[in-house]
């Protein structure tokens, strides 16, 4: 979870919001994302009555990472991955960045899956990658309204994408 809270910090410091900046503001987001790193977090400590919580947080992660890699223009590495060509607005200079913090993103979710959610059943998880289809859809969604917003309410969070298009 930790890795998904700098995934999404990435995207507000190189100007691109962040999942829900749209609709709550950039700064009520960050507040949500924290709030949810902190929660994920603290049930870490606790017993394994947590791990089902954790495994779908984990599987999650994984999900949100896959959708990234089927929604956003890819081409392979010479290892045969999806390499994220731009995403979101951040555009090809950032991706050499943003492609490990993705990765490290998955790695990190699918060894805590297998490793430290041992009591919780594979399909919590498996299910979250369902969700792969509605989070391709949001994150176009709401990169449009991001897009939209750049251009009617400037700001520090949302700079890079003053210089795309405004969305339809």
């Amino acid at each position: 979870m930790v890795s998904l809270a700098g995934h999404v910090a990435f995207e507000l410091a190189a100007g691109v919001g962040m999942p829900l900046a749209s609709l709550i503001g950039p700064y009520a987001a960050a507040g949500f994302w924290t709030l949810v790193t902190g929660g994920v977090l603290a049930a870490t400590g606790r017993d394994e009555s947590a791990d089902p919580l954790l495994a779908a947080a984990n599987g999650f992660g994984l999900a949100a990472v896959s959708a990234h890699l089927r929604g956003w223009p890819t081409r392979r590495t010479r290892a045969g991955l999806p390499w994220l060509e731009d995403c979101e607005g951040l555009g090809p200079e950032l991706m050499s960045f943003y492609n490990p913090i993705l990765y490290t993103s998955a790695v990190a979710g699918l060894l805590a899956v297998v490793r430290e959610n041992r009591t919780a059943r594979l399909r919590v998880p498996a299910v979250m990658l369902g969700l792969v289809p509605v989070l391709v859809a949001y994150q176009h969604w709401e990169h449009r309204r991001l897009r939209r917003q750049a251009h009617t309410r400037p700001g520090w969070w949302n700079r890079r994408l003053r210089h795309l298009p405004q969305a339809a």
